[in-house]
């Protein structure tokens, strides 16, 4: 796909391949007078009208919105005390998320002195209510009519709103608001503060105007106006023709992202020379207020700009800008590296301007094989139409459930006081473990959780109880309200502490081949090393949400819930409620996602939503707000992995000793499956014929983590990856080269000793190089490596090799139910859920290609357990495997029985065969099963058949890092993945390009951030980043392999919802390549250690060098941090 528009290759094996996903044909005609208007009565009132004065009152808030300066003067000094909204992008989060309650609300968004923009002989002046759009077009006008020496700050001002949130946020958010709301983080109170750019304050009595300089931040949050005063306008002045101004903005991901540190500088020349007349370094993130680096910025008034003024900046501003080692936030080193890389990016610009970045050229150009067919929900999830569980209509007594979770992460529940909630409006009823009536035992496996809490918790998040009211907002305020004492223990939060408190869950896995000790011995190298992988928030779009309607009768509850195991859901709900499963309906129309979040971790919620329902006998609803979900539901497992390897001077690996542990959480769920994964993994695609892994579940105080892409996969082949550059690294070859040599091949067998057949990792890897160019691109980038010290490049080529099957043998099965009906239609049900990922469409694509029936005929209304029971969960990436073959079965059955009318009346239509066999009094409805045969590994006897078979590909990809900021941009990808026969190359390229994006965010992006404490930090978009368009390689070419033989799946087909994302390491070890060329340039070799995700901050860290060594960290052990590596 190039710029939005799709392309295919010509081929003889695409040629009958539809060259678009829906046909033009079944829509009407396009007709813009057709389309509905805005509604008139909604154009009546924009700022530049006047507006009447409005007054809105509640039981907790006034809110007034004045329609003249002074009117809003007059309510501003009756209630100083009162906050000004504008966007409300501020005080609506602080409300929300923080519980913040401000009685008064002042709104004066259309007052037209506000909205005002005035260009003066000094500058242009803007109305503190101007919308910052409104602001980026004026001064966009400015810079495109004025001479350019005036307009470098506004370039600059314009250089931040470029990265200032997002477009729907620059549209309602006032400059006078970021000002006011005094963020030391904030993006362009930087730049105003280096520009010199005055302010307006008024109140009743009059005006005065003060300079935006480092004495109008006093404290946190804290400015210097009066209570009673507001903030008029702020002008931005004409830049002189010897100043120079930019900006800055380095944050974990370079779209819509808060910042990490910002700067702004200015400096102006004497006229004439190179001297410095005035210097202003301006500085987010460095203190509790937005600072100017004074000190510094005296030290070279009157000297030459060259490399002794940039000694002597760099040493003062090392000295000037420290941190304490506890400060909130964080990335102590890296914010202070920043402040001194950020003025060197500065110092450079005003010698040279910064080369242009690229425009991207698109996406994919994918390798079509087989019929591609739409997503069947495309349209409706395009329209807004598709039903998900919450858009399940209200029930006419229906009400809403609000958890009440614990704050500590260790501790014993002393008292739970709910007297405060229960005065409140709406409150019907709270639950809490004495209110189960079944067992409030629960978990996938072990059943070593709790429902409710009882006596203690064991994470910050632990569901203790909960409120039900009348609506969502009254339950949500009543448990704010719960007051609870706790007797605080010592907790357990990071992998280290639980290696040291020896706090392991049972059994220690190991999986070993081969004679470890001779191995070592022929080595003619041996080196160890260490990584830790962070975890991953599953971030899916739906929340996690449950309906529970009691149906009055025998005990039955009916649930409408978003998980990816109906079953299982049934099965711990039923237990609760004390009933048969027999008794309780789990129907799953569709997720917004799920990645695994939802295979297991759902239940709870679930049933504490039935638990409610059953106490009350009314419908009870649930849907968690992000932040609630992000603190409950746990996430992807960090990983610890250590490794000792021993390797020829060749490069060929001929031992290895590795050990894992694993950050499990509070409680086992499907943690040792996952390790036993991760274990089947350590060897990613290379063949040691010497090889010991064990694997350690870590006990722990956090949230219990759960399935996630990959399953532990991505973290076991992460490790290998590891070792397998250190080797590289350490022997000074390419690391293509180490990799390559140590492949398997056909016919070898894995350290589990399951024989590799069907192998075609060799064939997408020599597949990948051809198609990325690989030699080519590596002889550019040693050119542009050497001819750039501040910026690098990185090219990386990574396999994969992913194993198809539950390894809890007893989950590969699956069931399926065909009802074929008189007028011909068929309504298919069966075992797997929806999440997005295509597979009902692949389930409709089976039962018409057996039945011979076109598509159009076959519906999938839902899945749930009173039509399909026992399904195993929609995981594992063998969904489509097990249904596929269920579906197939089923519909063979009918087709059967079908036959003798086909055979009678060849020449008739399906509804006449249908007919006919149905006043025969033929059976229309069939169940169909099926289960994976030969499958069941021994772990103590390493023998046995662990998987199906093994989804294989390849990635290369490029990368271009920032060494002064550790910023990088992703260049390109080429990915060649064998996905065998594949059902729907639509869907499958998809999956490709999603699984991979979401593994760029893992290795590249993303973060938890646990306080020593246990406290989740990261919680909502605001402060955990996944990828944005802008992460995306401006080159993504996605390949399938051709002529790929398998014969172990539905049709030929292979798995590919997991198997692609660890592809996207290919970026990680890119990037660690562009830091080697890096390191180099300081006279630094060898391996090093980078832990992943490899953020920006350890980009800039690893990147060593005369900055980094003017900013050591602190010695561990002496203060307390703000966040710890879990």
């Amino acid at each position: 796909m190039t710029n939005g528009n799709a392309h295919e290759e010509t081929s003889e094996e695409n040629a009958d391949s539809s060259s678009s996903l829906f046909n033009a044909a079944d829509f009407e005609p396009f007709d813009p007078t057709q389309e509905v208007i805005f509604p008139p009565e909604l154009m009546s009132l924009s700022k530049g009208q006047r507006s009447s004065s409005l007054c809105f009152h509640s039981d907790r808030v006034a809110w007034m919105q004045p329609d003249s300066l002074n009117e809003f003067l007059q309510l501003k000094w009756k209630h100083p005390e009162a906050r000004i909204v504008t966007g409300n992008t501020e005080v609506g989060i602080e409300m929300k998320f923080k519980n913040m309650l401000y009685p008064v609300i002042l709104a004066p968004t259309f007052i037209p002195e506000l909205n005002a923009v005035t260009h003066t002989e000094d500058g242009v002046v803007f109305g503190a209510a101007c919308t910052l759009s409104h602001m980026g077009a004026v001064l966009r006008e400015a810079v495109a009519t004025l001479p350019p020496h005036q307009t470098e700050v506004f370039l600059a001002v314009l250089e931040q709103l470029r990265w200032f949130a997002g477009q729907q946020i620059r549209n309602v958010a006032a400059v006078g608001g970021n000002i006011m709301t005094a963020s030391p983080i904030s993006d362009l109170n930087p730049v105003f503060m280096a520009a010199g750019c005055k302010l307006t304050l008024m109140d009743k009595d009059g005006s005065r105007v003060v300079q935006m300089d480092d004495k109008f931040f006093p404290g946190y949050r804290k400015t210097v106006l009066r209570p009673q005063e507001i903030l008029l306008s702020v002008e931005i002045p004409y830049s002189k023709k010897t100043q120079f101004v930019s900006a800055f903005k380095q944050s974990p991901r370079r779209e819509d992202d808060i910042s990490i540190v910002t700067a702004a500088m200015s400096v102006t020349f004497t006229p004439g020379t190179n001297s410095v007349e005035d210097l202003k370094l301006s500085y987010g993130g460095m203190a509790p207020t937005t600072v100017l680096a004074k000190k510094t910025a005296s030290k070279v008034l009157g000297r030459r700009w060259g490399e002794e003024l940039l000694e002597e900046v760099c040493t003062s501003l090392a000295e000037e800008m420290t941190l304490d080692p506890s400060v909130p936030g964080g990335m102590v080193t890296y914010r202070r590296t920043l402040t001194l890389s950020l003025f060197y990016k500065f110092y450079l610009t005003v010698l040279q301007k910064l080369q242009q970045q690229a425009v991207p050229e698109g996406r994919s150009q994918d390798d079509v094989v087989g019929r591609p067919v739409m997503h069947l929900s495309a349209m409706k999830q395009a329209t807004g139409e598709a039903v998900y569980c919450d858009d399940v209509p209200l029930y006419e007594n229906e009400l809403y459930l609000s958890l009440i979770t614990s704050s500590k992460a260790h501790a014993h529940i002393l008292s739970i006081d709910t007297a405060a909630a229960q005065s409140m409006p709406g409150v019907v009823s709270f639950l809490f473990a004495d209110d189960i009536p079944g067992s409030n035992a629960t978990g996938p496996i072990a059943y070593d959780e709790t429902v409710l809490a009882d006596r203690q918790v064991t994470c910050v998040g632990h569901i203790i109880g909960a409120v039900v009211a009348d609506t969502q907002l009254n339950a949500q305020r009543a448990a704010k309200a719960v007051k609870i004492q706790y007797e605080e223990l010592q907790p357990i939060v990071t992998i280290q502490e639980a290696i040291a408190a020896q706090s392991f869950y049972q059994p220690i896995r190991t999986i070993q081949r081969g004679d470890l000790e001779a191995g070592f011995k022929q080595a003619d190298h041996i080196l160890e090393g260490e990584m830790h992988i962070g975890g991953q928030e599953h971030f899916y779009l739906e929340t996690n949400v449950s309906l529970a309607v009691p149906r009055g009768e025998d005990g039955e509850m009916e649930l409408f819930v978003s998980t990816q195991s109906a079953a299982k859901t049934q099965s711990l709900v039923a237990k609760a409620l004390g009933v048969p499963a027999n008794r309780v309906v789990v129907r799953v129309k569709r997720m917004g996602g799920g990645f695994g979040g939802k295979e297991s971790r759902t239940t709870v919620l679930s049933t504490v939503v039935a638990v409610a329902a059953n106490k009350l006998n009314r419908p009870v609803r649930c849907i968690l707000d992000r932040d609630e979900d992000m603190l409950i539901t746990g996430g992807r497992h960090p990983f610890y992995g250590k490794y000792k390897v021993g390797f020829m001077n060749s490069g060929k690996v001929v031992a290895l000793d590795v050990s894992y542990y694993s950050n499990t959480g509070n409680s086992m769920d499907l943690s040792l499956s996952i390790m036993e994964r991760a274990l089947f993994h350590m060897d990613n695609s290379y063949n040691v014929p010497n090889i010991r892994g064990r694997g350690s579940i870590c006990r722990t105080n956090l949230p219990s983590n759960t399935a996630f892409r990959g399953f532990g996969g991505p973290q076991g082949m992460m490790i290998a990856e590891s070792w397998m550059m250190d080797v590289a690294q350490s022997l000074g070859r390419p690391a293509e080269e180490v990799r390559r040599l140590n492949l398997y091949m056909q016919g070898d067998s894995t350290p589990f000793n399951q024989i590799l057949d069907q192998f075609t990792v060799d064939r997408c890897w020599d597949e990948c190089l051809a198609r990325s160019d690989y030699e080519k691109r590596r002889a550019a980038i040693e050119l542009y490596n050497r001819q750039n010290r501040w910026t690098k490049r990185g090219l990386a080529i990574i396999p994969t090799k992913f194993g198809i099957s539950f390894t809890a043998v007893f989950l590969n099965q699956a069931g399926a139910l065909v009802h074929i009906y008189t007028d011909g239609s068929v309504l298919l049900t069966h075992g797997g859920t929806e999440m997005g990922q295509g597979l009902h469409t692949k389930m409709v694509q089976v039962a018409s290609r057996v039945l011979n029936v076109s598509s159009s005929k076959i519906h999938i209304s839902e899945t749930s357990t009173n039509t399909v029971p026992n399904t195993s969960p929609t995981a594992a990436s063998a969904s489509s495997d097990l249904n596929g073959a269920a579906v197939q079965n089923a519909c063979e059955i009918l087709a059967e029985r079908l036959q003798p009318y086909r055979s009678k009346n060849p020449k008739a239509s399906w509804e006449d065969w249908v007919r006919a066999a149905y006043f025969d009094r033929v059976n229309l409805s069939a169940n169909g099963f099926y289960k994976t045969p030969d499958l069941g590994y021994d772990f103590e006897t390493n023998s046995g058949r662990a998987f199906n078979y093994f989804s294989y590909g390849v990635a290369c990809s490029e990368v271009e890092i920032d060494c002064l900021t550790g910023a990088h941009k992703n260049l390109s990808t080429t990915i060649v993945m064998d996905v065998g026969h594949s059902l729907n190359p639509a869907i499958d390229i998809g999956q490709v390009e999603g699984g991979f994006m979401q593994g760029l965010g893992l290795f590249t992006l993303e973060e938890l951030h646990y306080s020593p404490r246990g406290v989740l930090l990261t919680r909502g978009p605001g402060s955990y980043k996944i990828p944005a368009f802008g992460d995306i390689p401006t080159q993504l070419t996605v390949s399938l392999l051709r002529d790929a033989p398998h014969d172990k799946a539905i049709f030929a087909s292979k798995a590919v919802g997991e198997p692609p994302l660890f592809l996207a390491s290919s970026v990680f070890f890119a990037i660690k390549d562009a830091i080697s060329a890096a390191r180099a340039e300081s006279g630094i070799t060898g391996p090093f250690r980078l832990d992943s995700p490899a953020s920006a901050e350890r980009i800039r860290n690893a990147c060593s060098d005369r900055f980094t060594k003017l900013c050591p960290p602190a010695e561990p052990g002496t203060f307390s941090p703000w966040s710890v590596q879990v």
